[in-house]
């Protein structure tokens, strides 16, 4: 088999991967603030992780996958500042924060179940780890890393010399162009602890050796990902926004608190664009996989469409685009349906496969093959059997899709049979009026080697 090699963001190169424990791999994907329902653009993301996911299993590895659950702590903006979105989402609700946190969690996990997407081993919640962020917070502070505003503990990156390495960030020039609010030194410092405003409850607070508060949004991934994978694992996982400030910050902890980079690899999604622009749940341009089904748009056909373009590269939505991938789809389903029972795996075809998958996961061109396969001259017992190998990394469900049954009345199951006569017999016009007439009546008649059959356009 091929040799896996894929894209590390902290080194800007492709490399080859290779597990720090031999068989084993330690994955941490940055979950959902659940504030809100996922859009499509967050689910590409997590359709990457899932690719990603199912390709190490396909190499052979044991993989423990860890994401977390931001139900605490993020603020409307990923730099530190303006309103929690838990608050504000609670009162946009009339939930409870908790309430709010069940709920949008629930809903997330069943868009991951729609597009099967398998899910990690390990779910970890924010609000159920707040003993070990403070635990981790209280290293940093013994170590130098912190200080103390009115509003909360704050890390002080400039005691790094190597802060922002991730996202190549110009340190100096951020420093020179901007302002820093609230007492903060620097403006790439960030919150390790947030306190409650004085006189004012917050539906999410603790006691901390500071004083009553809550964690930022960036400790609880270094210290969940240390507790369950420990202080330096294989992969990381998130989208290209989560580059320049959260994974930064991340790694910022990090190596303050254990001396590691956190991940040996880092791994990013690219954004999914809507009319040229960022689909955003701020901006109101906002489609939710819901949306789609309340089109009759299968999930399984995002899916797809999201596999036609490499992860590293943007992508643009449109509904003519889902559309023309909806009918590729429908086409592979059919073809593996009517090749009947598998027989064995086509090893020619099964190599090339996974070499384009193990390069750094390039779909697209794993698509390709999975096409070729299909226009093949292959005995089809065995392209069934090789793609359903194939799936095993695409995850379109192939070996469990079948053709709705639609009730097809008796007169035109007639007409389909009598222009399939028709056509034995070479009376082309005959059987060009009958095809009219089936058509007319609201159906369609495909030919296929078992004779026509008949289904709605």
């Amino acid at each position: 088999m091929s040799t896996l090699q894929l894209f590390d963001t902290y080194e800007r190169r492709i490399r080859p991967f290779e597990p720090l424990t031999p068989g084993k791999v330690g994955l941490y994907c940055c979950g959902p603030t659940v504030y809100n329902f996922a859009h499509i653009g967050n689910l590409r993301t997590y359709v990457f992780e899932d690719i990603l996911f199912r390709v190490l299993r396909q190499n052979g590895y044991e993989v423990d996958f860890v994401m977390n659950i931001t139900d605490v702590g993020h603020l409307t903006s990923d730099a530190d500042s303006g309103e929690d979105k838990m608050e504000l989402g609670s009162k946009r609700t009339g939930m409870s924060a908790w309430e709010m946190a069940d709920f949008y969690t629930e809903a997330f996990k069943t868009d991951l179940d729609r597009l099967n997407i398998l899910g990690p081993n390990t779910w970890c919640r924010a609000t159920d780890h707040i003993k070990e962020q403070i635990a981790f917070i209280e290293d940093l502070e013994l170590k130098g890393f912190t200080y103390k505003t009115s509003d909360g503990i704050y890390f002080n990156s400039q005691k790094l010399n190597n802060y922002g390495y991730l996202a190549r960030l110009d340190i100096e020039g951020l420093m020179a162009g901007a302002r820093v609010d609230n007492e903060r030194q620097h403006v790439t410092d960030f919150a390790l602890w947030k306190f409650s405003p004085e006189g004012e409850k917050r539906q999410m607070e603790w006691e901390s050796p500071w004083g009553i508060g809550f964690p930022g949004w960036h400790i609880e991934c270094s210290a969940m990902s240390a507790k369950y994978l420990g202080d330096y694992f294989d992969i990381h996982c998130g989208g290209e926004d989560h580059i320049p400030i959260h994974h930064t910050n991340e790694i910022a902890q990090t190596e303050a608190s254990r001396g590691t980079r956190l991940a040996n690899f880092w791994m990013h999604g690219y954004f999914l664009q809507l009319d040229n622009n960022k689909m955003s749940k701020s901006t109101g341009e906002f489609l939710r996989l819901e949306t789609l089904l309340e089109q009759g748009i299968d999930p399984m056909v995002y899916r797809y469409f999201c596999l036609t373009a490499h992860y590293r590269t943007q992508m643009s939505f449109s509904w003519d685009s889902l559309a023309s991938n909806q009918v590729a789809l429908n086409r592979l389903y059919q073809a593996a349906f009517d090749w009947g029972e598998p027989g064995d795996v086509i090893t020619d075809f099964d190599t090339r496969f996974m070499a384009c998958v193990n390069d750094d996961l390039n779909l697209p061109r794993a698509l390709a093959v999975v096409w070729e396969l299909v226009k093949s001259d292959r005995a089809p017992a065995d392209k069934k059997a090789t793609l359903l190998a194939f799936d095993a990394v695409l995850g379109l469900g192939i070996a469990q899709w079948k053709p709705k049954v639609i009730d097809v009345p008796e007169d035109i199951q007639q007409m389909a049979l009598d222009r399939d006569a028709a056509r034995q017999n070479k009376q082309w016009q005959r059987a060009d009026e009958l095809r009219d007439a089936v058509l007319a009546a609201g159906y369609v008649i495909e030919d296929t080697h078992d004779g026509p059959r008949v289904k709605k356009p």
